[in-house]
């Protein structure tokens, strides 16, 4: 398969550009920033440096051209405001939708966020609310499309060695996941086209990642 990765650089997406690799499939790594690009050939990826904040849809339609699928796993990032939040993690993956229609790419996999689909817990900082409230926009406008999209929503990500084992369900208990098991929950949905249409909450659990992705489907 051939998978176009909108945020190539980021740390689950470099982690899914690998286990893609690992599996024989390509992985096309979008990214804004040229220096990122000897990375993204590290990590076995075909670099394309697009900013999905400026881009014409057009442009990224032929960026995606010709792949199986595409992945959004892009983000503002730690430190920027809420303005980008809205900007990159609403506004690109709508982008991203666009550009699939256009270039004919049925397979739409989303990384969202656990509790995007709520208002935010009391307390919460202003920059964190609107990521979720971006994050469910994006969800929002995606459960309109007519795309094969599957949704997915960890909890909170870590940078501990992935366990290989998770649980992975319609809802979940709020919880930690590394970002390594996230990276292989994304390729094995992928890879499972029966998942199209599911919104899926992922934490770390006791569940084989193959397993997991194989019971939610059942």
């Amino acid at each position: 398969m051939r998978i176009a990765i909108a945020g190539g650089h980021g740390r689950v997406a470099r982690l899914l550009s690998r286990a893609l690799v690992d599996r024989g499939d390509v992985p096309v790594a979008i990214v804004r920033n040229l220096d990122h690009v000897p990375d993204l050939q590290d990590d076995g990826a075909e670099p394309v440096v697009l900013d999905l904040e400026s881009a014409l849809v057009g442009d990224v339609a032929d960026a995606v051209a010709g792949a199986d699928a595409v992945v959004f796993a892009a983000g503002a990032g730690p430190g920027s405001g809420a303005a980008r939040k809205d900007t990159v993690d609403r506004g690109a993956a709508a982008l991203l939708a666009d550009a699939a229609e256009q270039a004919g790419v049925r397979r739409y996999v989303l990384v969202s966020s656990l509790g995007a689909d709520a208002p935010p817990p009391p307390g919460t900082d202003d920059v964190f609310a609107a990521y979720l409230a971006a994050k469910g926009a994006s969800e929002e406008d995606l459960r309109r499309r007519t795309l094969d999209w599957t949704i997915l929503r960890p909890g909170a990500l870590t940078d501990d060695e992935p366990q290989g084992h998770v649980e992975l369900a319609p809802e979940v208990e709020r919880g930690a996941v590394p970002r390594g098991d996230v990276a292989a929950v994304l390729a094995a949905l992928l890879h499972e086209p029966a998942t199209s249409g599911m919104v899926l909450e992922l934490v770390g659990g006791p569940t084989p990642v193959e397993e997991a992705v194989r019971s939610v489907t059942a």
